[in-house]
């Protein structure tokens, strides 16, 4: 697990949040599939499609069009899709594969339950780069199925660091060595940490630059999201820092941060200045701050990945919000589970209902972020940060999408974030953005139209990974296999 260290997660949550061998499950299947009489939902924007075949061939899709149009291969294993509504693969943009022990960990239960929930592509922000390469390894072969795993390796943090694996990073020739390093190794982005002080943060930025490669991350205690924007780091999580720079007092606060009182305090004194800091955040906040800070965002295309199951089921936990019962629990192997209930007990002990009410606030002014982003046009993408605490493997994405709604966007735009946005940000939309001929074959059939109810993306009938069909029969039995895994764990 990556342990947390020093102050409160509620506290750095304005600035910087908590991180925290199948076999194939279908049978052998033909070189053709062809998947007929579906509504496809594209995630172009378009109406959904009914009556539509999609064949696939191999790995890839050879044709889509109307029943009518299509002629399917003699031999083709056919699948009648009538009635169900056929979607891209789902992508988490942000979770940890190695969170959770290894290298039982990702494969007994993190992996099965990505597969089960539709999710096809990932984004690892946090791990080690080795363990990694071979979990990659393992499922381009077809020794592991998975997703396909995009991946930053250790963080780029200050001494001491958050999170671990990290390499810390004081100088710019620290900062131009590990750069180096980590795309030498093979990552595809630098992850950024919190506790980067201003001349490593701008360092390692100038390195990327230099190396061609994308930094993405937390944007530091030290630093303003402009700031970071203007650097160009590339996404930034969890909405770090992004309340704080729409507040009228933004510098004056930062310090407060920055610099806590050198007196010696209780725990429920620090946990009243954190809460009297977090509430002059919301009173301060200003409309022509915000506008400002949203065009520059945009001017720079400067991505965002708020994970919001993590502020509302993690930071911002109350009693309403918890999910001490949620029956996904069942997933989560259970020396996991006592970490977790270890954290939400911590979370929410020697707390007040104003408390409690500061949180429900802070999640509305979450949301309200997100959604005036958004209407900017600033591009979103959707992620959990599973396996931190409290988020299943996932499970945890659905709720990511549905949040995204709740916080304005469409069904189809909140879809979007989890499928041809991901593609957009990972330079691969000639290949898994949407349904259509030389397209991963990578797709979700559902029993229910997510354009009606963002929550029938849980629905799911079947996933077509790499061009396999796993039925119901083959999802369940992922499920059942992790449950299994998680009892004895």
């Amino acid at each position: 697990m990556h342990k947390p260290r020093g102050r409160s997660l509620v506290f750095s949550l304005l600035s910087v949040p908590i991180l925290f061998s199948v076999a194939a499950c279908s049978k052998p299947h033909p070189a053709t599939i062809a998947i007929t009489h579906a509504i496809v939902i594209d995630a172009t924007g378009a109406p959904p499609q009914p009556n539509s075949t999609v064949l696939i061939d191999g790995a890839k899709i050879f044709a889509v069009g109307p029943d009518s149009s299509i002629e399917i291969p003699s031999g083709a294993r056919v699948i009648d899709a009538t009635g169900k509504y056929l979607i891209p693969g789902l992508a988490d943009m942000h979770l940890h594969l190695m969170g959770a022990g290894e290298p039982a960990g990702s494969r007994e239960f993190i992996l099965p339950l990505l597969i089960a929930n539709g999710i096809t592509t990932v984004r690892d922000m946090g791990g080690d780069v080795a363990q990694l390469k071979k979990l990659i390894k393992e499922i381009d072969s077809g020794d592991q199925p998975g997703p396909q795993i995009f991946f930053t390796g250790p963080y780029l943090d200050g001494n001491p660091p958050y999170f671990q694996p990290s390499i810390v990073v004081v100088t710019p020739a620290e900062a131009d060595a590990a750069v180096h390093k980590l795309k030498s190794e093979g990552v595809d982005f630098i992850k950024v940490q919190s506790r980067l002080k201003p001349p490593a943060y701008f360092a390692i930025a100038e390195a990327a630059h230099k190396e061609s490669i994308r930094f993405v991350g937390h944007v530091p205690d030290s630093i303003s999201p402009a700031q970071a924007s203007d650097a160009g780091q590339a996404s930034i999580e969890h909405l770090t820092g992004i309340l704080l720079a729409c507040s009228s007092r933004e510098a004056e606060l930062r310090q407060q941060q920055l610099n806590p009182p050198p007196r010696k305090e209780t725990p429920r004194q620090t946990s009243l200045r954190q809460r009297a800091w977090q509430q002059a955040v919301l009173d301060s906040y200003s409309p022509e701050k915000a506008q400002e800070l949203y065009a520059k965002l945009l001017a720079n295309h400067t991505w965002q990945v708020p994970t919001l199951p993590l502020l509302i089921e993690l930071a911002y936990l109350t009693p309403a919000t918890d999910r001490a019962n949620d029956p996904n629990l069942k997933y989560i192997p259970q020396n996991l589970q006592k970490i977790w209930k270890q954290g939400r007990a911590e979370s929410l002990a020697n707390k007040t209902s104003g408390d409690f009410l500061l949180r429900a606030k802070l999640v509305e002014a979450s949301l309200k972020a997100v959604g005036d982003m958004h209407a900017a046009g600033i591009p979103m993408m959707a992620g959990t940060d599973s396996t931190a605490p409290n988020l299943v493997p996932g499970f945890a994405l659905h709720d990511s999408i549905a949040d995204l709604v709740r916080a304005g966007l469409t069904p189809m735009e909140a879809l979007q974030a989890a499928t041809s946005k991901p593609a957009e940000f990972l330079n691969r939309s000639n290949e898994q953005a949407s349904i259509a001929p030389g397209q991963r074959a990578d797709l979700v059939l559902l029993d229910a139209n997510p354009l009606e109810n963002i929550h029938n993306t849980e629905k799911i009938h079947a996933v077509i990974l790499k061009g396999k069909y796993l039925d119901r029969a083959a999802l369940d039995g992922l499920l059942n296999k992790a449950a299994q895994f998680a009892a004895k764990m």
